[in-house]
């Protein structure tokens, strides 16, 4: 079943979460109408690699045309219309940035996932459902409300001052014509109903002036609560989700709108600010004792433009945080020497700005590490799809000083991993008189100068997004806080789920539980150190509970993914619980878990019975991504044999736990037909005979044996017959000995 299709079947709480990722950006109708194709292509990979998202492009608008002349003969018009109007859409946004829609595309079969992860779990886990909380909703609609409402009220005062200042100018023509009569002029009747009237409109000024200094006053109050009540509150939750969606939890989601709520708040303070400038033209030309313009003004314009000045640097955000290219899905863990990506946003987007900021970034001051390429580019509408004021460098490299380096030679990769960097940008926005110096920093990142180091950095990536709200505390690990075991496993199933696309059941989660904390009671208020996270090895293990689980993510991605995906793979399951659950079943029932003594290891437990009914249950020696590079899982699971006491080769895996049969289950994963045992008189290439590889073991049920098999390397079945014809079955089975696994 495609991704799509279970998608589909969810509960309308999990396809409202859905509907909330998808719009003109990426349309649900392509999502719909492609979903196959969409889903067979890598647009993870093509998201860095434009010569790759350049081709998936053009393939997506030829899928649309073909899409198009299917409905074009049903004659479905609404369908014909809406296609066309997407590729059309699509075409113009992409054409000059292909990379945008494969970072779109892989984000929302990423969100996709998780949301398929998270309605198989019974309950929410507890930071998905505060980043929900409904508060939160009805908090980003009185936010938008408020905006719409203080530009509404700036657009009122404009026609008042506009009203004033036609009042104004009548006034004064008045007031010039009385001054330019003759001196017996004045004196008449007819001029002193003049006079009268003149101190009416002067009084008509004074109430009106007062009157619009009040409004200006309401609309400056309302936005000074606005953006420190709400606004930047709102800003510090959409940053909070950025760190959680950067170790794998819910796709973040609402700077446009944020961008919206800046762009018209700053929109409507300069309308204010302008509006402040014209009284003080009214100023220049009429005062009086009292006059509340020459009163006011100059503390409504200091408040106005100190405002500005807090927006705009509120305004200045990472809006994609560093990540290396070739490590999409772990982001802030950058290589020296290895080039990264970053993407700010201005979220002030005013068409005077395009391309007038130019931003320069830097890496902290310690001098330890320098950047290297392109540091200094202008932010512009025109290489964002959704046309926002935006800069993203692409070409940055951290490198390590000489100096430096030689001090800090000795340290390992633990200490390395550990230590906390941040990349800062800076810049200086001009506008309508007004100058505002601008910075803002990544979140913490971690650098490695060796892959092998980037498991242990990624988990100080995930310890502290979890566990800090500080962006700048780069002294976080000098006493990491501890987290909560609830906490931890719902980032756990994180990872599985935007790495390799499939999160950790209820069941799961507790085997991981009891891997970290042993049988407990109750895990939900335990708390877990990062030593006993990271740092301590497990139990009897030479390696700890994190470079662990890091090895079998790694096994699933490169190895066996589409068996994890559509969940053949139970996984994690202690020793003990696996025998209950095989103990009544059919023999031949087998399930799949992971080693827990070998790193990267995965291994099958199948049970059967003795003659006198007694239950026995076998599991082979793990297999490891060396041995499972030469021969594909599912071919293994298909070809296994097992040499008895009569040394006639059985397959003894009938039906994946519970019952589903073997073939039924791996049938679409097999690469190849099925292996059979060639004989060298039946021919081959040049005088060989033809070879195949199947995982063969030897069962030995002498009460002096292990009652479990070790699995041993590949043998060529032509080989085996050839033994059997030669060799006794003391010397085969010396040579298909070896120490059994306790696994």
């Amino acid at each position: 079943m495609s991704q799509w299709s279970q998608v589909q079947q969810l509960e309308i709480k999990f396809l409202e979460q859905v509907d909330q990722f998808y719009d003109d950006n990426f349309p649900m109708e392509v999502r719909h109408l492609l979903a196959q194709w969409i889903e067979s292509q890598d647009w993870e990979a093509a998201s860095n690699n434009e010569p790759m998202a350049t081709i998936l492009l053009q393939n997506l608008l030829i899928q649309l045309d073909e899409q198009l002349d299917r409905v074009s003969q049903e004659k479905n018009l609404l369908l014909i219309h809406n296609l066309k109007r997407i590729r059309k859409l699509l075409q113009g946004k992409y054409h000059g940035n292909p990379m945008h829609i494969a970072v779109i595309i892989s984000n929302c079969l990423r969100e996709e996932r998780r949301i398929l992860a998270a309605a198989s779990m019974p309950v929410q886990g507890p930071l998905e459902k505060q980043l929900q909380n409904s508060v939160v909703s009805e908090r980003q609609r009185n936010v938008e409300h408020k905006v719409s409402a203080i530009k509404n009220s700036a657009q009122m005062t404009e026609q008042d001052v506009k009203y004033l200042e036609d009042l104004q100018e009548e006034f004064d023509f008045r007031y010039k014509t009385i001054q330019s009569l003759e001196q017996g002029d004045k004196n008449s009747v007819l001029m002193k109903q003049e006079m009268v009237m003149l101190q009416e409109m002067l009084n008509t000024l004074d109430y009106k002036r007062k009157e619009v200094l009040n409004k200006m006053t309401q609309v400056i109050n309302e936005s000074d609560v606005l953006m420190n009540n709400l606004l930047l509150e709102e800003l510090l939750d959409w940053k909070r989700r950025q760190q959680i969606a950067c170790i794998g939890g819910p796709l973040h989601s609402g700077l446009d709108q944020l961008q919206n709520c800046f762009t018209l708040l700053a929109e409507s303070l300069f309308q204010v600010r302008r509006q402040l400038e014209k009284l003080d033209e009214l100023l220049t030309k009429l005062t009086y004792d009292g006059d509340p313009i020459l009163l006011q003004r100059p503390h409504l314009l200091e408040r106005v433009n100190f405002l500005l000045y807090n927006l705009f640097r509120s305004s200045f955000v990472i809006e994609r945080q560093p990540c290396m290219p070739t490590h999409p899905q772990r982001p802030m863990v950058l290589k020296t020497l290895i080039q990264f990506t970053v993407k700010l946003r201005l979220l002030i987007k005013l068409p005077e700005l395009n391309y007038q900021i130019r931003v320069k970034a830097t890496i902290d001051n310690n001098r330890r590490f320098v950047l290297c390429g392109t540091h200094v580019k202008a932010m512009n509408m025109d290489e964002s799809a959704n046309g926002s004021l935006s800069v993203e460098f692409r070409h940055l490299q951290p490198k390590e000083m000489k100096s430096s380096a030689g001090s800090k030679g000795n340290e390992g990769p633990q200490m390395v991993t550990e230590e906390l960097h941040s990349i800062s940008f800076e810049t200086q926005v001009s506008l309508y008189g007004l100058t505002v110096d601008l910075e803002t920093s990544s979140l913490p990142v971690v650098m490695i100068s060796n892959v092998s180091q980037l498991p242990n950095a990624w988990a100080s990536i995930i310890w502290y997004n979890l566990l800090s709200k500080d962006s700048q505390n780069l002294g976080f690990f000098n006493n990491p806080p501890t987290a909560t075991l609830s906490q931890l496993l719902e980032v756990l199933s994180w990872q599985f789920s935007s790495y390799v696309g499939r999160g950790l059941n209820s069941e799961q989660l507790n085997m991981l539980a009891e891997k970290l904390m042993g049988q407990q009671i109750s895990y939900n208020d335990y708390q877990l150190s990062w030593a006993k996270f990271c740092k301590e090895h497990l139990p009897g293990k030479s390696f700890t509970f994190w470079v662990w689980l890091e090895a079998i993510l790694d096994l699933i991605k490169k190895h066996i993914l589409p068996l994890w995906i559509d969940g053949y793979i139970m996984g994690f399951v202690s020793k003990e619980k696996e025998r209950v659950l095989l103990r009544d079943k059919m023999p031949g029932t087998f399930l799949l878990r992971f080693s827990e003594s070998n790193l990267g290891g995965i291994t099958f437990t199948w049970v059967d019975q003795s003659e006198n009914g007694e239950v026995r249950f076998h599991s082979v020696e793990p297999y490891n991504k060396g041995r499972l590079t030469a021969l594909p899982f599912a071919d293994i699971l298909r070809d296994y044999k097992v040499i008895l006491a009569d040394n006639v080769p059985e397959n003894p895996l009938k039906y994946l736990y519970p019952d589903i049969p073997k073939d039924k289950a791996f049938g679409k994963y097999y690469s190849s037909q099925p292996n059979e045992v060639s004989r060298p008189t039946e021919g081959g290439v040049k005088g060989y005979v033809p070879a195949v590889f199947i995982p063969i073991s030897k069962i030995l049920y002498d009460s002096t044996d292990p009652h479990s098999p070790s699995d041993l390397l590949p043998m060529s079945p032509s080989v085996y017959a050839v033994l059997t014809e030669h060799l006794s079955p003391t010397v085969i089975e010396t040579a298909l000995s070896s120490p059994y696994s306790a696994d």
